[in-house]
């Protein structure tokens, strides 16, 4: 596990400013079956985390990355969870991403050498800062490490490719039961329960993430409960009758 570090920077610094380098102990990490280190060799895993810098710590409602700032690290999630957020034409701003532990994140900042995108901590979380020039380095040498990489970058694609496919061709009950089922499968892939968990982003930002309002996504969910469905207590989530929600 990674030692994490008593002083943050202000939300605009980058990790890499800070940080002191410290190998990181991936190989004794609960996530490293999700994250980075899975299928890596042994050799390319100890090469992996000569790179890494010490865990960040980020408070809840914290910004990690602000949408324009320059593209310097990636971030694994090493416990909490993330939102990412993007500024649309008009000014609104629309949740495009929920992050939980063993998930990569500003991947998408390689495109253009800037972040598109700010991810802010939902809750008091710490992520791996991973110097994307250092890891650019290992790719280049270690062929395990790049297709890593790559699978990363696919599973990105295949996150963004269904949230578009959700919102386009889904309802508004088959949009919020298929939110509640992927966090139950994330969950569970965590060694979490799949059937009982908090709900780390408010309504109202599952509404901005589900294309929906506040008030939909609310009345949703009060349906639900009536169906027997689910049972919830404030952000308290128990997911009562799993084929009901499969079949919405």
């Amino acid at each position: 596990m990674l030692t994490p570090v008593a002083t943050r920077p202000a939300a605009t610094s980058h990790a890499a400013s800070w940080a002191p380098r410290q190998a990181a102990h991936c190989s004794t990490c609960a996530m490293r079956h999700l994250c980075m280190p899975q299928g890596l060799a042994p050799e390319a895993l100890s090469r992996l985390e000569s790179v890494i810098c010490a865990a960040r710590p980020v408070k809840r409602g914290e910004a990690l990355f602000r949408e324009g700032d320059a593209f310097d690290n990636l971030y694994a999630v090493r416990s909490g969870s993330l939102k990412t957020v993007a500024t649309r034409h008009d000014g609104r701003e629309q949740v495009t991403g929920l992050h939980l532990a063993g998930e990569a994140l500003g991947l998408d900042g390689i495109c253009d050498d800037t972040h598109p995108r700010t991810a802010i901590a939902l809750e008091d979380s710490s992520v791996c800062v991973i110097p994307y020039s250092a890891l650019k380095a290992l790719c280049s040498e270690a062929g395990s490490m790049q297709l890593r990489m790559h699978k990363l970058m696919s599973e990105q694609i295949v996150r963004e490719t269904s949230q578009t496919m959700l919102l386009g061709s889904l309802n508004a009950e088959e949009r919020v039961a298929a939110f509640l089922l992927d966090v139950s499968s994330r969950y569970l892939k965590r060694g979490y329960s799949p059937s009982e968990f908090n709900l780390r982003m408010t309504r109202e930002d599952i509404g901005s993430y589900l294309g929906m309002t506040l008030e939909t996504v609310s009345r949703t969910l009060s349906k639900f409960q009536k169906r027997g469905l689910i049972e919830m207590q404030g952000r308290h989530v128990q997911i009562v009758d799993f084929d009901g929600l499969h079949h919405v």
